[in-house]
């Protein structure tokens, strides 16, 4: 019954260890399948495996972290994949992809976390060490959020090897973990454009009373809210998809139940993503009415041109808008979205380091005044 409109087509093949559990090889074990009768018509063919867990215990065919290599008309070649790219954070199809993609999507993947894990960290650094770069409110609202971004980098990469501990408890506990830094981020980039916002558009007559420490209860208090919510409700609904009927999460723990999935992340991120969109088109229109009110035309517009370029490629990254190529990944274009995805997303943090960091010209300053010698060295008098 667990394959509906489907026929099995090869004999069973068990294979064990005695007193030994197998599972998590760094190699897939490749499987292959002679067909019982000739696959002449080129039928689909899916490779699944004995749950014993599914139908209340009595079992059933389960096709999760299972890959069909390759099949001709007399056999087939299975192997079980156990990857995990950046993409399943906010992929809306949760189906598996092609092998080939998926080995490639994983090291753009763990490549970008690393690169942004880094220089997220020097970025961290650079504002915690030097007092006069975190006086303001726009520096403190950029240490929130390369903080929540680098825990959930630092997350999302541990993912895999935790949960390859097999430990239901700890699964659960990573999975959550990860849910509540992915919102975080996102909530701390809503205020980012929030903040944009109320210095650039409505400039008079706005005050806030203890304004970060507000902006540190959503930021870090709406995230949990939800998160409490799901693990209220049920917290199964975090794990480890190698259990789960056709789930391709294989190996990785995160949200197993679509319904949560979609209205704990993918609902909750696509408000945020609306409301960013709109701030960022605001602050834009504003900045060039600013501009082009107190500047005249003149030959030096290309380099105003550049200006008006940067800053809007630095509020895009800022803002999170990049995350928002998620929500075109589907059909034909799907795989190709995924890669703009995973490599925009998981080098958000290198961008940030870039636009806040190198093309600061008050953070250049202060690295010249703390930490050059010779030529370089600037003094604080300057």
């Amino acid at each position: 019954e667990s394959l509906t409109k489907q026929r099995l087509n090869t004999y069973v093949v068990s294979a064990s260890i005695e007193n030994a559990s197998i599972q998590n090889l760094n190699e897939p074990v490749t499987i292959t399948l002679q067909h019982i009768d000739q696959n002449t018509g080129n039928a689909a063919v899916h490779c699944v495996f004995w749950d014993f867990e599914k139908n209340n215990g009595l079992g059933g065919w389960n096709t999760s972290g299972c890959e069909m290599e390759y099949t001709d008309m007399n056999y087939t070649i299975c192997f079980c994949n156990h990857l995990t790219h950046f993409g399943v954070l906010l992929d809306l199809s949760r189906t598996e992809i092609d092998i080939t993609h998926d080995h490639i999507l994983t090291l753009i993947s763990y490549a970008g976390c690393g690169a942004s894990s880094l220089f997220l960290g020097i970025t961290l650094a650079t504002y915690l060490a030097l007092e006069k770069l975190r006086r303001d409110n726009p520096s403190k609202i950029l240490l929130n959020l390369c903080a929540a971004l680098l825990l959930l980098n630092v997350a999302f990469l541990t993912n895999s090897w935790l949960s390859s501990f097999n430990q239901p408890g700890l699964c659960i506990t990573v999975a959550i973990l990860l849910h509540y830094f992915l919102l975080a981020a996102f909530t701390w980039m809503c205020l980012e454009s929030v903040h944009f916002y109320l210095a650039l558009v409505k400039v008079f007559n706005v005050y806030v009373p203890k304004y970060i420490l507000k902006c540190c209860m959503a930021g870090w208090g709406m995230p949990a809210i939800v998160v409490t919510v799901v693990l209220i409700i049920n917290k199964d609904f975090y794990g480890n998809g190698s259990h789960l009927e056709s789930n391709p999460f294989s190996n990785f723990c995160w949200i197993q139940e679509n319904t949560v999935f979609y209205i704990s992340v993918v609902a909750y991120i696509f408000l945020i993503f609306l409301m960013n969109t709109a701030m960022f088109i605001t602050v834009l229109l504003q900045i060039h009415s600013v501009k082009s009110r107190t500047q005249r035309r003149s030959i030096f517009w290309k380099r105003g041109f550049l200006q008006d370029l940067k800053s809007a490629f630095s509020l895009m990254f800022l803002l999170g808008l990049t995350w928002g190529v998620a929500f075109f990944a589907w059909g034909a274009v799907r795989v190709f979205f995924l890669y703009l995805f995973s490599i925009f997303n998981t080098l958000q943090g290198f961008f940030i380091f870039v636009f806040h960091c190198l093309m600061k010209d008050e953070v250049v300053k202060q690295w010249r005044v703390h930490f050059c010698w010779g030529r370089y060295h600037l003094s604080n008098y300057s």
